[in-house]
């Protein structure tokens, strides 16, 4: 971090030299991250388990984004995908993405904030995908996706703060969802809509509800502060409601596929 002390009064003032200034990061546990990745291994072994003793897939039949269910109603199919997954790969693929990218995240976001981001982005990515194809379709990759564009959003809104490392990481975040989605282009039945709409509800929920933080204070005593704290959340979420759940009334009444 760095910041610029003030320049000493009078006649005998220097031009003030730009100083590192260490600052502590907020310190927050991913309990929601290791939560979410624990309930979602569990649904997967009920998945995997089940079909045994029910010859039935009955937590897959419940839960899956289905066209043709959603608009019967059943609406909770726009959330629950975000928890199954096809294949042991596939689990865990999305579950060291979400290992990897949801423990920092939620150390800037805090719990409430990282749930909301996570199951929004889901929510968003699903909405896409109800909107644009017709095929069933489930995974976490819509949420992750949405943790993607979030850190790359925080990145870019704080950039002044976390110096010449901006660019590096901007771009990195950009080969990783450019060759995610390239992949998913490439590979049949993988729903690069539940991706792209995933990146979208991230995006818009960073940008409006994401943290954004300051250094209040004077060297050598700064404190790290995050603008939205206490109502980020709120704006965040609205946000994307007011983005998405036109989208889900439209898939209703017209179906694009």
């Amino acid at each position: 971090m760095n910041q610029n002390p003030t320049p000493t009064q009078g006649p005998q003032a220097q031009t003030p030299q730009q100083r590192t200034v260490q600052v502590a990061m907020p310190n927050v546990k991913p309990y929601a991250t290791y939560i979410i990745l624990a309930v979602t291994t569990l649904i997967y072994l009920l998945q995997v388990g089940l079909p045994y003793l029910l010859n039935a897939d009955v937590v897959t039949a419940l839960g899956v984004k289905d066209d043709v269910l959603i608009r019967a109603g059943q609406i909770w199919r726009l959330i629950t995908p975000v928890f199954l997954h096809a294949s042991i790969l596939h689990i865990a693929f999305n579950m060291y993405a979400l290992f990897i990218f949801g423990r920092g995240i939620e150390a800037r976001y805090g719990h409430a904030r990282f749930i909301l981001l996570y199951f929004l982005s889901g929510y968003a990515g699903n909405v896409m995908s109800f909107l644009l194809t017709a095929s069933p379709s489930l995974g976490a990759s819509t949420a992750i996706f949405g943790l993607i564009s979030a850190e790359g959003v925080f990145i870019f809104q704080n950039r002044k703060l976390l110096g010449n490392r901006v660019n590096r990481s901007l771009m990195n975040l950009v080969y990783i969802a450019g060759i995610n989605l390239l992949i998913g282009y490439s590979v049949p039945g993988v729903d690069n809509w539940g991706h792209i709409g995933g990146l979208l509800g991230g995006l818009i929920f960073a940008w409006f509800g994401g943290p954004r933080w300051k250094l209040e204070g004077f060297y050598p005593s700064v404190t790290l502060v995050d603008e939205r704290e206490g109502h980020g959340g709120l704006a965040g979420t609205l946000s994307v409601l007011l983005f998405f759940i036109p989208l889900t009334a439209l898939g209703w009444i017209w179906i694009v596929h």
